[in-house]
């Protein structure tokens, strides 16, 4: 037989091979199975079973082996289209579009990365996109660096964006694929940030436990939102205003006002498939200490081993994980740290962006001293010796 009248086999999508299971069960039901993986791989796993219709990308260390993965994925048929943008202010300008045309819209950044593109990531909330964006923190001040630093994370607390702070690799899966289903919910609408502390996690291997690879997310479903998808009845134009309302800076004033108050609820109103798929916003070791540590992302993990070691000396520290930085988990925290006299907010940034929000969500709220630090910055490591010196210094 001539080659050309052999049929030729028809090449077909991985993602279109694999199975649409019901979210919850995926989460809390599908068997899994552990991988030691760097916390990259564990962002390109979950990725693969995020049945993400676009991603779009522009290289920045740490985040570019996750969208090189990316890639890799696109060409296998796991995402349906993959391009690389001019800069991140381009990359997420056309996220947003994208993402307001109704598809399910994945990007990544670090660092500068971010600062450079917050123009637009800080309209994604106020258009009611539901998009993911994989943050790997890396330093922003100057001198430059590619080490990790969270400081970044400060320049989005207020924009709207829902945002979850990942201690380790299986945070990183874990929390990325609960951000694609709760930023879709109907009454949410919202974009949201995973941040994870770069090069500590995306380049450092962890144990990983994944459901199987044939199993993925249920699609978006482009019409079900806040606010109209686009499409010819309804043109970016419309969406974003109506003609009258900008001949009023009264009406104006009041439609953006009501509007900032809907996105800050939403953010709120999140909080209930946030702990549908995390179990909970926090998570608490030993509730009935008087003195704790809370602290989020990677620094947890120094965190935890201070709190064995304290065990081992005979002394009950109490841990406080922070799982969604948004929606706060303020109703949590007061109710955990009800009996605290002391507590101690460990951070890796300079501005102590976590320990601020503590204070102020707690002030009124409970007698205990709340300290600042330990911290580090610039890429810097923390020693679980330095939470150590920190609890002897501060103990009366």
């Amino acid at each position: 037989m001539s080659e050309s009248t052999q049929t030729k086999e028809k090449w077909v999508p991985k993602g279109d091979l694999q199975e649409v299971k019901d979210a919850e069960w995926l989460f809390h039901e599908a068997p899994r199975k552990t991988e030691f993986i760097t916390g990259s791989e564990a962002a390109r796993e979950a990725i693969r079973r995020a049945n993400v219709d676009i991603a779009i990308s522009y290289p920045i260390t740490p985040q570019s082996e996750t969208m090189q993965q990316a890639g890799y994925l696109f060409d296998e048929g796991y995402i349906k289209e993959y391009y690389r943008g001019e800069e991140e202010i381009g990359v997420m300008s056309a996220l947003g579009g994208a993402s307001r045309a109704g598809v399910r819209s994945l990007t990544a950044t670090s660092g500068p990365g971010l600062m450079r593109g917050l123009e637009a990531i800080s309209s994604w909330p106020g258009a009611r996109t539901p998009l993911v964006l994989m943050n790997m923190c890396r330093v922003i001040n100057t001198p430059l660096a590619i080490q990790p630093d969270n400081i970044e994370i400060s320049f989005l607390l207020n924009t709207g964006i829902l945002h979850a702070h990942a201690e380790n690799q299986q945070d990183f899966f874990d929390y990325s694929l609960a951000a694609f289903m709760v930023s879709e919910e109907v009454d949410v609408t919202l974009p949201a940030v995973v941040s994870v502390d770069g090069f500590f996690v995306t380049h450092a291997r962890g144990q990983v436990s994944m459901f199987d690879e044939k199993y993925k997310l249920p699609p978006r479903d482009g019409w079900r939102n806040a606010v109209p998808s686009m499409d010819n009845e309804n043109p970016p134009a419309r969406i974003s205003r109506d003609a009258p309302i900008q001949k009023s800076n009264f009406i104006s004033y009041h439609m953006h006002a009501a509007w900032q108050q809907e996105v800050f609820a939403a953010v709120q109103r999140s909080a209930k498939y946030w702990r549908r798929y995390l179990g909970d916003l926090i998570e608490v070791v030993n509730p009935d200490a008087e003195e704790f540590v809370v602290s989020s992302g990677a620094c947890v993990s120094q965190a935890r081993e201070a709190v064995r070691q304290e065990e081992e000396a005979g002394r009950k520290v109490g841990l406080v994980k922070i799982k969604t930085i948004r929606p706060w988990p303020q109703q949590e925290l007061v109710a955990a740290l009800k009996n605290a006299k002391r507590i101690l907010v460990p951070e890796f940034n300079q501005a102590g962006w976590l320990h601020k929000e503590l204070c102020s969500s707690l002030y009124g709220q409970i007698d205990a001293e709340i300290i600042p630090g330990p911290r580090v910055y610039g890429g810097m490591t923390m020693p679980t010796e330095m939470v150590l010196e920190w609890l002897k210094k501060h103990r009366k």
